[in-house]
C-alpha cells in the first residue's frame, strides 16, 4: 500500500467519522427535526468525487455503524444509505456535469428515497405514523449541499486525491 492510497484512505474515512458524530449529536427539540442528512450528503460526495475510493460497500459499512450508534433495527439505515448512493454511483459521470445548485435538488431526491427507506422500515417494525415534521431534513440537506461540496472539494484539491 503506498502513501498516497492511504492519505486517501484516511481523508475519506475521516470525513465519515464526522458525518457519523454529527449524525448522532444532540440537538434542542426545535432544531432536531431540521438536522441535515450528514452521513448521506457526505457519503455523496465521495461517491460522486471519487468513486473508486467510496462505493456501495463503504455506504454499507457506515450505515450499519449509524445504525449500531443509534440503537435501531440493524440494516435499516444500512439499506437506506445504500440505495441512493447505488443511484448516484450508477449515474456520477452525468451528475458531475451538473452545477452544484442542480445537485442539490438531485441530493434532495435521493435524501427524499432516504427518509422513505427509513419509515417504510420502521412503519414494517414499529408501526409508527408519519408527521410532517419527518422531512424537513431534506430540505436542509439540500441546502448545506453547497457548502459541503465546497469544503470537501478544497480537501480533496489539499491533500491531492485522485
Amino acid at each position: 500500500m503506498t502513501a498516497f492510497s492511504l492519505k486517501g484512505r484516511l481523508v475519506v474515512i475521516s470525513s465519515l467519522l464526522l458525518a457519523l458524530i454529527l449524525s448522532i449529536l444532540p440537538l434542542p427539540g426545535l432544531v432536531a427535526p431540521f438536522r441535515p442528512d450528514w452521513l448521506l450528503v457526505i457519503m455523496l460526495y465521495w461517491v460522486l468525487a471519487l468513486p473508486h475510493r467510496a462505493n456501495v460497500g463503504t455506504a454499507w459499512v457506515v450505515g450499519l455503524l449509524l445504525d449500531l450508534l443509534l440503537g435501531s433495527t440493524l440494516g435499516v439505515h444500512a439499506l437506506a444509505l445504500v440505495i441512493p448512493v447505488y443511484l448516484a454511483a450508477a449515474q456520477f459521470q452525468r451528475l458531475r456535469n451538473y452545477s452544484v445548485w442542480q445537485q442539490a435538488f438531485i441530493i434532495g431526491a435521493l435524501a427524499l428515497l432516504n427518509k422513505l427507506i427509513i419509515f417504510w422500515a420502521s412503519y414494517i417494525d414499529r408501526d409508527i405514523q408519519l408527521d410532517y415534521h419527518y422531512f424537513w431534513s431534506i430540505i436542509s440537506s439540500m441546502v448545506i449541499w453547497p457548502w459541503v461540496f465546497l469544503l470537501l472539494r478544497k480537501c480533496r484539491r489539499q491533500f491531492a486525491l485522485v
